[in-house]
């Protein structure tokens, strides 16, 4: 295991009221959680092991272990996020095991997942590099990891019409076009990220472009 020596992520702590405030926007991405797990398990025999880091409030790690038999856990630097992510999936009654960690430095032995997922979460790490090569370590040889995103140039109209494919109530809409604009901001371009996959022990990365951000496909 690495040992992180930075600030985990970039901007406030996702603590207290602002964890709840965005448990209860994104949950209204129930639709998209479901299709990103599909995509994410469509190859995993029974039994394989995913880890989704940053889970958040853990809606689509929840998706994730009712897509089939996996063994699912999470990792979140929020103490927050970990206890509304165990709330959501006792809710569901699904087994989801949700800790507080780094993902820069991840408290798991190598070579213990089949695959890696992160959502919406790499473009706040402080040291990306770092966890893309926690990522490699943590997976199995010939394992996977997945990570969607905002991508820099995502234009300003199609973050509009995200935003109001959201449906939220007006103040909601404008506070969360505001933030979509300054995570934009912070967010890695496509060739910047395969310049940070080269430098993590990946053999394979696969790019494409989706809305407003990117899906990668990264194997051990």
């Amino acid at each position: 295991m690495s040992t992180a020596t930075a600030k985990a992520y970039k901007g406030v702590a996702m603590e207290g009221w602002i964890a709840k405030w965005y448990a209860a926007n994104t949950m209204k991405d129930i639709p998209e959680f479901q299709a990103l797990a599909r995509r994410v398990t469509a190859d995993l025999p029974s039994g394989s092991a995913i880890l989704e880091v940053a889970p958040g409030p853990g809606y689509l790690a929840v998706e994730l272990a009712k897509s089939g038999t996996f063994r699912v856990e999470g990792l979140d630097i929020s103490q927050s996020f970990v206890k509304i992510a165990r709330t959501n999936a006792a809710r569901q009654g699904v087994d989801v095991e949700f800790r507080h960690g780094n993902a820069a430095s991840m408290p798991f032995d190598s070579g213990i997942f089949d695959r890696v997922v992160c959502r919406a979460a790499f473009k706040n790490f402080t040291e990306p590099v770092r966890v893309l090569t926690e990522m490699h370590r943590v997976l199995r040889p010939g394992g996977k990891a997945v990570i969607a995103d905002l991508r820099r140039d995502a234009p300003k109209e199609l973050i509009d019409a995200h935003v109001n494919g959201m449906h939220l109530g007006a103040i909601n809409s404008l506070f969360t076009r505001w933030i979509f604009r300054g995570l934009v901001k912070s967010a890695c371009s496509m060739q910047q990220l395969r310049e940070m996959v080269s430098k993590s022990g990946f053999r394979k990365c696969d790019i494409g472009a989706q809305g407003i951000g990117f899906e990668v496909w990264l194997e051990k």
